[in-house]
């Protein structure tokens, strides 16, 4: 990060700092020329108790200002290390977070005249500085509830994706700008306004709108399938894209995937810990699989939907692609198989899932268990040269090791 870059990272709240100076300069001047009568002491208390309040906002704030500075600093150092040393400057350039220092160093600077201005031998209280200094302190609190709850949201994986990706959306406009418009789209797709990942959509409006213009309305993606601007969002079967555009306000993309009609991302989550955990805690592994195995066996004799919603004249009019059981074997077990092979903790453990599940569910959906368990074997044998080891990591067990 330049010299100048940082400096211009420190100017916002500097400014509020000096800004809550000189507001409380400006405002002691005009409760000298009032005669300190502008406000009540009914409101502002009187001078020991504006005093003793005053000294305790400004020793919280001061406490609260140096948390939040340690705290961001360790969180930012821990997301370095999980993400990318070269976030930081996204972070810092963050305008809320220069934004609520600012505040802050406003409300500490501004209580500091309002102390001194106080005087309990004349029992003077500048009634109007004291009062704004209460509303400074509550506008702090509030700056604070949203920016933890900011921070909390650039400080995941997808906020700071966003964060990054919005910032090379901005710099792309400013070194390449646009030669003409976007790129025409064919008659008969809906492009997506914004990019995020398709987490809801309203049925039956999609279907309302599909009926009245007589055709039929693809989605172009599944739950959790992420839609670049300007991409395809749907496709129109048998009418015009232009005829039916309000439809893309009825679906909803969002910046990460969420569990609204999304029962894939409960799975990802899952698999998500046990392929992390393979290598080095293959215990936590056999967790997951627990929860993995209790959920396939719910969802192992459920009717799958069809993806095909009609109106009420039985017309097909909105078709959304779907998961299958197929998907969700793979999905389930498929990562785990890769990461964990040379883990008999976890082969055991996976046999033992698959084996049960080839028992309860209806033959048609086998063969993906079938797949899986002669994959696993083969897993097995390329991980393990010597027979009895491979005998050992083939034994179905429901511990995996105990």
């Amino acid at each position: 990060m330049g010299i100048n870059q940082a400096m211009r990272l420190w100017v916002m709240p500097l400014t509020g700092l000096l800004a809550g100076l000189l507001l409380a300069i400006g405002t002691l001047a005009i409760d000298r020329a009032a005669g300190y009568d502008l406000v009540s002491e009914t409101i502002t208390g009187n001078p020991s108790a504006a005093s003793a309040l005053i000294s305790t906002i400004i020793t919280a704030t001061v406490a609260l200002l140096s948390v939040v500075l340690t705290v961001m600093t360790v969180a930012v150092q821990l997301a370095m290390g999980q993400f990318s040393p070269r976030i930081v400057s996204a972070l810092l350039r963050d305008r809320l977070h220069q934004l609520s220092f600012a505040v802050f160093g406003a409300t500490i600077a501004f209580g500091i005249v309002a102390l001194r201005a106080i005087d309990s031998q004349k029992g003077q209280v500048p009634g109007l500085t004291v009062t704004i200094t209460y509303l400074l302190t509550l506008t702090s609190l509030a700056v604070l509830v949203v920016y933890v709850s900011h921070a909390g949201q650039r400080l995941r994986a997808s906020g700071l994706i966003d964060l990054v990706g919005d910032q090379l959306h901005r710099e792309i406009d400013k070194r390449f700008p646009h030669d003409g418009g976007p790129p025409p789209a064919p008659p008969d797709v809906i492009v997506a306004q914004s990019c995020g990942v398709i987490e809801s959509f309203d049925v039956d409006r999609l279907v309302a709108v599909a009926a009245e213009a007589e055709c039929v309305l693809e989605l172009c993606g599944r739950m959790g399938d992420f839609i670049p601007t300007g991409a395809p969002l749907l496709r129109v079967h048998g009418g015009v894209a232009g005829a039916v555009a309000a439809a893309a306000g009825f679906v909803t993309l969002h910046d990460e995937r969420t569990h609204d009609l999304d029962a894939a991302y409960g799975f990802r989550k899952l698999v998500d810990i046990a392929i992390r955990s393979a290598s080095d805690d293959p215990t936590t592994t056999v967790e997951a699989l627990h929860r993995i195995h209790d959920a396939m066996r719910d969802l192992a004799r459920r009717p799958f939907p069809s993806g095909r919603y009609r109106d009420e004249s039985g017309e097909v009019r909105l078709i959304v692609p779907v998961r299958d059981w197929s998907d969700f074997v793979r999905l389930a077990f498929e990562e785990i198989r890769l990461a964990g092979s040379r883990q008999p903790q976890i082969t055991r453990r996976l046999r033992a899932i698959l084996e049960d599940l080839r028992t309860l569910v209806e033959p048609e959906r086998r063969p993906p268990l079938d797949e899986q368990l002669e994959l696993l074997d083969r897993a097995v044998e390329r991980a393990f040269p010597d027979q009895p080891d491979v005998e050992v990591a083939r034994q179905p067990d429901m511990q995996g090791l105990g």
